[in-house]
């Protein structure tokens, strides 16, 4: 059991907190208020990043001091939004949110996860016809491994998650937010996700 706070209390703020609180996990939510975030964060261990991703750096780097030494998961992604409110373009063309919030957090542990995938699907991956893929990316192994078990709490199967290696590598998962304007789209809000096929 874990002690973790979810800033960010939307729907998929709120989805991970109820799944988490299901799998038996002490979970605080938190909405975007820097107070109520700030004290959130103090008290957790791992801190999950459901802000909008657009304003996540400024709002987590201000929480410095209250994520020295947490595991942050981060499940956002930083895009500018279309006329029709879907995903435009990415903030950190180049980079990543993820790898922003590491070097602007280097006492935190980020954990990119669950950014490639319509929000339903991160809690109930197996409701798929295909085996989705969660993909892990960031600098601490115990960190990537605690956030693994988080995951398999979520009814991730060990063989579904792939861990990409460093923070770096999160910029090719974030870039798959460009695909998601266009599936949506073409073939509506049917949850959805990316797989690796083998």
């Amino acid at each position: 059991m874990h002690k973790i706070a979810v800033l960010g209390n939307g729907r998929v703020g709120g989805n991970l907190a109820a799944a988490l609180t299901r799998a038996g996990h002490q979970v605080t939510v938190a909405d975007r208020a820097p107070g109520e975030a700030a004290e959130a964060a103090r008290t957790a261990r791992i801190v999950i990043n459901a802000t909008p991703g657009a304003g996540s750096l400024e709002r987590l780097a201000a929480l410095r001091e209250e994520l020295h030494g947490k595991i942050l998961v981060d499940v956002s992604n930083a895009t500018t939004d279309g006329p029709d409110g879907l995903p435009a373009d990415l903030l950190h063309p180049g980079s990543s949110l993820a790898e922003q919030l590491q070097e602007a957090l280097p006492e935190t542990h980020v954990v990119k996860t669950l950014n490639t995938m319509l929000f339903p699907v991160m809690t109930a991956p197996a409701t798929l016809t295909q085996p989705p893929t969660a993909f892990l990316s960031g600098e601490d192994p115990l960190a990537k491994q605690t956030v693994h078990e988080l995951l398999t709490d979520l009814g991730w199967h060990k063989e579904w998650i792939t861990d990409l290696g460093g923070i770096q590598t999160a910029r090719a998962t974030e870039a798959a937010i460009l695909f998601v304007p266009h599936v949506i789209r073409s073939s509506g809000f049917t949850p959805f996700a990316l797989s690796i096929a083998r």
